[in-house]
């Protein structure tokens, strides 16, 4: 790729052009206006008034280019180009990891930039960090592929709707959303979470799949159906976790300040331990703990720790209410 990293030639080129049959005017001279004007009173509303005669942050065409590319990179055979052969598989790899490591690195600096100016700091360290951090990006990419194949094969394992690890792969959505997670993750982790959030957020377009990449996720886990799943940013879950469609990992309350901000950054949701299936509807909310090898049933809502090995149903649930109430 070129230098060009905003992304906005590539968004123009995917959208088409019209051509009126006739002329029409659009008073597009005043319309402009009243909207430089509208950028001006936001920008000195919020402390902006500064203009920095370029793109300030980094930008989603770019990103969802560049994961599609890491996509292609980690499983070349599968999620690369159709015409790929084996014997090129490797140069592909390499070419494909080079534009986007490339790309990446001009998305990082962005975010860096951004956010050293709004601590008030110099922007001049950023250049240096950017490349480190890609580069430890790019050294965790097998540690990824083989976190990935371990959930590839948790999902053929735990559907026997799935033929092949291949199907999976191609067609699973919730494969697609852990990809992206896996991905967004380190990015998190390595104090990018603009980026990461980008990048989760491409993946939860395509998938109806919701996971903050603050989450922090084991080995083997595996999103059936997935659609409607929300996993909150610090969600824990553990090794051979199993989750289907509408599953929500929420927060049971907000905490405010004295001024009614609200905290940022505090744990306030649950933690999933190794071997626990949930099914199909269950909101479970709080920073609670559901035990090793627990299985929570369909359309439960919990908002306290259960220990291993519970089954918890709404029948389950509504016989403890009755007996609390007694």
């Amino acid at each position: 790729m070129s230098d060009k990293l905003d992304g906005q030639s590539q968004g123009r080129d995917e959208c088409p052009q019209e051509v009126p049959s006739a002329p029409v005017t659009w008073q597009l001279e005043q319309i402009v206006g009243e909207l430089r004007a509208a950028r001006t009173e936001w920008r000195v509303s919020t402390g902006r008034a500064r203009e920095l005669g370029s793109r300030e942050l980094p930008s989603r065409q770019a990103l969802k280019c560049i994961f599609s590319d890491l996509r292609g990179a980690l499983f070349p055979m599968r999620l690369g180009p159709s015409d790929l052969r084996l014997e090129s598989e490797d140069f592909y790899v390499g070419h494909t990891l080079n534009n986007a490591l490339n790309s990446l690195l001009g998305q990082v600096r962005l975010e860096l930039r951004y956010a050293a100016r709004q601590r008030g700091e110099a922007e001049e360290g950023s250049d240096a960090d950017a490349v480190r951090i890609v580069r430890d990006f790019a050294a965790a990419l097998p540690q990824m592929r083989r976190l990935l194949d371990s959930d590839v094969t948790a999902a053929y394992a735990g559907d026997p709707a799935a033929r092949s690890v291949d199907e999976v792969l191609l067609c699973y959505p919730g494969i697609l959303a852990v990809i992206h997670h896996r991905l967004a993750h380190h990015l998190y982790a390595a104090g990018l979470p603009l980026l990461a959030r980008i990048g989760a957020e491409i993946a939860h377009s395509a998938t109806g799949i919701d996971i903050h990449p603050g989450a922090q996720i084991g080995h083997s886990f595996f999103i059936d159906h997935g659609t409607g799943v929300v996993i909150g940013e610090t969600a824990i879950i553990g090794n051979h976790v199993r989750i289907y469609q509408a599953v929500t990992l929420g927060a049971k309350r907000f905490t405010a300040d004295e001024t009614g901000q609200l905290h940022k950054g505090r744990a306030r949701h649950p933690i999933v331990e190794d071997d626990v299936v949930i099914y199909a509807g269950a909101t479970i909310l709080g920073r609670i703990t559901i035990g090793q090898g627990s299985t929570i049933g369909g359309n439960v809502w919990l908002t306290r720790s259960i220990p291993p090995g519970s089954n918890i149903t709404q029948a389950s649930l509504q016989q403890t209410k009755n007996m609390d109430g007694a």
